[in-house]
């Protein structure tokens, strides 16, 4: 599960990390508190051009395919267990063509106990962007005239699987997070068999998630209408288990 992160910094620093072509003029700002239906800016590698042009975009978050009528599908399409990609028309067509990834400062995770539940703020300990392993969709919006600049939306989901044994103390899904040794293969749009390249991912995710540190944050994240560098402040907070 991961339905809040943060995005401290743009442009320059990510795309040093991932050998970005092409920036995209409307990236949105940094935010403290991304949630579903907001944007973010997510790398991809254009199937349009040959070689394909690496981008970084603003999208939406929540996955929205081309045959939806409306935007509301993404709502409740914002993560998509890796596990049943394969099985799922939803994100069947996007792990074939259309991967991406999601660069991110952190992101928050509520650790649930009979007592209620604390959020934790997880991260790079080494400052680092960390990367999240997505799918995205162009979505063409009927309400629009064809020369609308913004008809087409470009939305995308983070991909989860089961919590690796640190972070399973605190919820038992986490982001497919990306090794960057990776990266290149997962955002190539020709490759032949996306589930081997999906599995080698999957895998790797352990090993980056064992170098995050987490920590207990304020309530105050819970509500989508507080967004500052405040949220990802430490706080007291139980011991995990």
């Amino acid at each position: 599960m991961c339905g809040r992160f943060v995005v401290a910094s743009v442009g320059t620093e990510l795309v040093g990390m991932l050998r970005v072509d092409l920036v995209g003029d409307d990236l949105p700002g940094p935010s403290f508190n991304v949630a579903p239906t907001d944007r973010a800016a997510i790398v991809l590698d254009s199937a349009k051009s040959e070689p394909p042009i690496r981008r970084l975009e603003s999208a939406r978050w929540g996955l929205v395919p081309g045959w939806a009528k409306d935007l509301s599908i993404g709502a409740r399409a914002f993560n998509a267990r890796s596990e049943e990609l394969e099985d799922k028309p939803m994100f069947r067509g996007a792990l074939e063509k259309r991967r991406a990834i999601v660069p991110v400062t952190g992101y928050y995770e509520w650790h649930r106990t009979e007592t209620g539940k604390t959020p934790y703020f997880i991260h790079p300990e080494s400052g680092e962007p960390l990367l999240f392993a997505g799918l995205y969709e162009w979505w063409k919006d009927p309400s629009k005239p064809g020369d609308s600049p913004d008809r087409w939306v470009l939305s995308f989901a983070i991909l989860t699987r089961a919590a690796s044994d640190g972070l399973g103390s605190i919820h038992d899904r986490m982001p497919v997070f990306m090794d960057p040794d990776h990266a290149d293969a997962w955002l190539d749009p020709s490759v032949d068999h996306p589930g081997d390249i999906l599995d080698a991912a999957v895998d790797a995710a352990a090993v980056v998630a064992d170098t995050l540190e987490a920590y207990p944050v304020g309530a105050a994240v819970g509500n989508v209408r507080n967004n500052s560098p405040e949220l990802i402040e430490r706080v007291p907070g139980p011991p995990l288990p």
